[in-house]
């Protein structure tokens, strides 16, 4: 392969030239043209050196010679630039997209458990959707809800990897609930329930078995409050086992959450496998007077590192064909 095919040369009288060089017969008149092994054919075609022909170039003169193909890189040279654009998509697709998150308490049991991995969806709130009733949502510590509450100290290393979104959260100022009320609604509790919104009863199966959807306290656990605009009113699954919005109504926004404080929605749990799952909203949001309105972008299923990948094999692809060695035939 690169090398020019040989032709056969001509003869005397149609003669198959068999490789040896042809000889004139005899002398040749000036300006006649010269058979056999000249400097050049009738045809157009030039002989090389060998006594092969080949296509004469632009005035006469030879095609100029391909150029040589690039060296393909090797694997082991391509591997930091490969692990370094994984590092920047996740960098990316956590800062913009979804983020892990783990669970420190048991607030939400049963829907989330101790030491569950979700995962958030970050991309819709950009395109201007707000939390709606029903979602379990992930947001800042609104007014020092978490006061008192032991923090984690994690290594360089787990730093790191939570800062890319490698691993989940660690910055245990963040919480998660699910709403309740959004800005508008009335929400209420008398006895031990049902929980009311807009007066509407809410069947509650997602309740940790053995509460009761409302707490018989004088604590926060009986109220009717309305949410302003721009707010959320938040309750733990484990009613009997849950700070939230209840137990915070003395704060500076009586108990709500600032929708700006909200990180996202989580739509699924990651980790451990036999926990995996999606989190929906309740049916029993969807009756009148409390459906939810779409939202503004279809959630997002998987974790950042597995869309840092997704990211990678085109860039892998276009790098190998682009350096791949031209065929010569």
């Amino acid at each position: 392969m690169g090398d020019v095919a040989v032709g056969a040369r001509s003869g005397h009288d149609g003669e198959e030239n068999r490789g040896h060089p042809v000889e004139a017969a005899g002398p040749v008149a000036d300006g006649a043209p010269a058979s056999g092994h000249d400097s050049g054919t009738e045809d157009g075609r030039v002989t090389d050196e060998h006594g092969g022909t080949q296509d004469e170039g632009v005035g006469g003169t030879p095609p100029a010679t391909p150029p040589a193909a690039k060296k393909q890189r090797s694997f082991w040279k391509e591997l930091p630039i490969l692990i370094g654009i994984a590092l920047v998509l996740a960098l990316l697709i956590k800062t913009f997209l979804v983020q892990a998150f783990s669970i420190p308490s048991a607030s939400m049991q049963n829907t989330l458990t101790i030491n569950d991995r979700v995962l958030v969806d970050k991309l819709t709130p950009w395109f201007g959707s707000e939390p709606e009733r029903g979602e379990i949502v992930v947001f800042h510590d609104p007014d020092d809800w978490l006061a008192g509450e032991p923090t984690p100290d994690p290594n360089a290393l787990q730093t790191v990897l939570s800062w890319i979104g490698l691993m989940p959260s660690a910055d245990e100022k963040d919480l998660i609930k699910r709403v309740i009320g959004v800005g508008g609604d009335t929400v209420e509790c008398n006895g031990t329930g049902p929980l009311k919104v807009n007066g509407k009863a809410l069947n509650e199966p997602y309740v940790y078995p053995g509460n009761t959807p409302c707490s018989v306290d004088d604590q926060g656990g009986q109220f009717k409050v309305k949410v302003p605009e721009g707010s959320i009113w938040v309750m733990g699954d484990h009613r009997q086992n849950s700070r939230d919005s209840r137990y915070n109504q003395s704060d500076s926004h009586g108990g709500m959450v600032p929708v700006k404080e909200v990180v996202g929605r989580a739509i699924v749990i990651a980790w451990p496998m036999n926990r995996w799952g999606t989190l929906p909203v309740p049916d029993t949001f969807d009756q009148d007077g409390l459906q939810a309105q779409p939202s503004a972008a279809a959630a997002l299923s998987v974790a950042p590192q597995g869309l840092a990948l997704a990211g990678v094999v085109p860039v892998v692809w276009w790098r190998r064909r682009r350096m791949a060695p031209a065929e010569t035939r």
